[in-house]
């Protein structure tokens, strides 16, 4: 990854960012964000999590040159996001993966949160309640078809203006 990235920013690349799957679980990631963040002609290393190892990992990965972190959150209600999550409980420790990323000087902090007519459509206002004055960016995206992964169907989606609208 490290020797991609110094040839991408040899090459003109300025911004990296650390996604897919979850990040966190990787071993050796501080030392990795290192290496990115110390490569001539990279100004921005960013990270996508899901934000439940985050509060563990935030501090260390900031000392590593980690600038940015974006966190995939989308509802505060417990029982949603479980059910959002594939059964996974762990509200408490993204919200507090939020937390020690803000502490750690990561900035700004987002959060994406993806909306479901049915689902969690109802929670939109709740959420950017939640973050406003914080400093953390929330973005509401549409949900949409990702194949055959996440049993997408068009009844479910939820156009950007009807969020707009009722927040």
């Amino acid at each position: 990854i490290a020797r991609l990235a110094r040839l991408f920013a040899a090459a003109g690349v300025r911004r990296v960012r650390l996604t897919g799957g979850e990040p966190l679980l990787r071993t050796g990631l501080p030392d990795l964000v290192g290496e990115l963040s110390a490569i001539d002609g990279l100004e921005d290393l960013a990270l996508t999590t899901n934000g439940v190892l985050l509060a563990q990992h935030a501090a260390e990965l900031a000392a590593q040159g980690l600038k940015r972190v974006t966190v995939s959150l989308d509802t505060l209600d417990p029982e949603t996001f479980r059910r959002m999550s594939g059964g996974f409980d762990g509200l408490a420790r993204v919200l507090d993966g939020i937390r020690a990323a803000q502490e750690a000087g990561l900035a700004p902090v987002k959060v994406n949160a993806v909306v479901q007519r049915g689902v969690n459509d109802g929670h939109t206002v709740e959420l950017a309640r939640h973050f406003r004055g914080s400093g953390v960016i929330v973005r509401f995206i549409e949900y949409m078809d990702v194949g055959n992964r996440n049993d997408w169907k068009p009844e479910l989606v939820v156009p950007s203006r009807e969020i707009r609208d009722a927040i």
